[in-house]
C-alpha cells in the first residue's frame, strides 16, 4: 500500500520535469527572438530581399512603356553572347581582375611589411605611424580622387615638378589620361588609401602571438627573419587569408573611386571600366543610352556569382588547408 503514493508522486514529478525543460526552451527561444530578431529583420530587409529581388528581376524584359514580361535566361544570354553587351562586360571583368591583382600584389604585401615593422618591440612612435597610415581610409573617396587629380595633373600638378627635382622629369606623363596607365594609376591610388586596413588586421594578429613562442624560437637559435618566416607567418596565415577575401570582395564591388575620378564613362575609352561602373551605366543609362533595369539586374547577378564562386574556391582550396595546417 505504501508503494502506491510513492509511484503516484514519482509519476507527478516526471511531467513537472518536462515542464521545466519546456519552459527553459521557451525562454531560450524568446531570448533569441528578442536579441537576434531585430538583426534578422534588418538583414533580411536590406540584404537578403534585395538580392533575391535582383536575381528575380534579371529574368524579365522591361518594355519602353515600363511593363515587364518574364524572359527566363535571355538577359544572361544577351549579356554573354551579344557582342554589343559581351564586349564591355568582359572588358569590365578583365579590368576588375587587374584592379584586384594590383591590390593583392601591392597593397597586401605592403600592409604585411608595415605590420611586421610596427609590431617590433622598442619601436618609438609606432602608434603615430599607425594613425598616419590608417588615416586615408577614413577620408571620402571624392576627396582622395580630387587630391590625386590635382597632384597628377599635367598642367598644375606637383608630381611633374617633384620628379623634375629628382632628375626624373622624363618619367612624368598624363598617367590618368592614357589608356595604358589609367587603370594602374587609379589602382595605386586605391592602394594608397586602403593599405591601412590589411596593416591593422595583420598587426593585430602579430601582437596576439604569445611571447613565449618567440622566446622559445630565440633559444633554438632562430634570428629575427627566421622567427618571422617560420613562427609568426604560419600563425597569422588565417588572418592573411581573411585579408585576401576582404580584398577580393571589396575590389569586385568597387565603384566609388573610379566614378569620382573618371565618372560613369570610366575613360579613357573605357580603360578604367570595372563591373561596378558597367553596372551603373547599364542600370541607370548614360549620355544617349537609356538605362535598362533588367539588364542591370543581370549584371548585378553576374557580379554576385563571380564573388560567390571566388569565395567558394577560397573556402574549399585555402581555408580547409589552413584548418589542417598543411601549409
Amino acid at each position: 500500500m505504501t508503494d502506491i503514493p510513492l509511484k503516484a508522486a514519482s509519476a507527478k514529478t516526471i511531467p513537472h520535469g518536462f515542464g521545466l525543460v519546456g519552459q527553459s526552451k521557451l525562454r531560450f527561444a524568446l531570448l533569441l527572438a528578442v536579441f537576434l530578431g531585430p538583426a534578422v529583420v534588418i538583414y533580411t530587409t536590406f540584404a537578403v530581399y534585395p538580392l533575391i529581388a535582383t536575381i528575380a528581376f534579371a529574368m524579365y524584359h522591361v518594355a519602353p512603356d515600363g511593363s515587364a514580361s518574364f524572359a527566363g535566361l535571355d538577359n544572361f544570354r544577351t549579356l554573354l553572347g551579344d557582342t554589343t553587351w559581351s564586349r564591355p562586360f568582359w572588358n569590365a571583368f578583365r579590368n576588375n581582375c587587374i584592379f584586384f591583382a594590383i591590390h593583392m600584389l601591392v597593397q597586401n604585401p605592403i600592409g604585411l611589411m608595415l605590420a611586421a615593422l610596427l609590431s617590433l618591440s622598442g619601436l618609438k612612435g609606432s602608434a603615430t605611424y599607425r594613425t598616419l597610415i590608417f588615416m586615408p581610409t577614413m577620408l571620402s573617396v571624392v576627396i582622395i580622387g580630387f587630391i590625386w587629380q590635382l597632384i597628377l595633373s599635367p598642367l598644375w600638378g606637383v608630381a611633374g615638378g617633384f620628379l623634375g627635382a629628382l632628375g626624373l622629369k622624363y618619367w612624368f606623363a598624363p598617367w590618368l589620361g592614357q589608356e595604358s596607365t589609367a587603370l594602374i594609376t587609379i589602382s595605386l591610388m586605391s592602394v594608397w588609401q586602403f593599405v591601412g586596413i590589411p596593416m591593422i588586421l595583420i598587426y593585430t594578429a602579430l601582437i596576439a602571438i604569445p611571447e613565449e613562442l618567440i622566446d622559445a624560437a630565440r633559444v633554438d637559435g632562430l634570428n629575427a627573419r627566421q622567427i618571422f618566416t617560420h613562427v609568426k607567418l604560419p600563425l597569422i596565415a588565417p588572418t592573411i587569408g581573411l585579408v585576401s577575401v576582404l580584398t577580393f570582395v571589396n575590389n569586385f564591388n568597387a565603384f566609388d573611386l573610379i566614378y569620382a575620378v573618371k565618372g560613369a564613362i570610366a575613360g579613357p575609352n573605357f580603360a578604367t571600366d570595372i563591373m561596378g561602373t558597367f553596372f551603373y551605366r547599364t542600370f541607370f543609362g548614360y549620355q544617349l543610352q537609356l538605362g535598362d533595369p533588367a539588364m542591370g539586374s543581370a549584371v548585378a547577378t553576374m557580379m554576385f556569382l563571380i564573388i560567390l564562386i571566388g569565395l567558394m574556391l577560397y573556402l574549399f582550396l585555402v581555408q580547409r588547408r589552413l584548418q589542417h595546417h598543411t601549409f
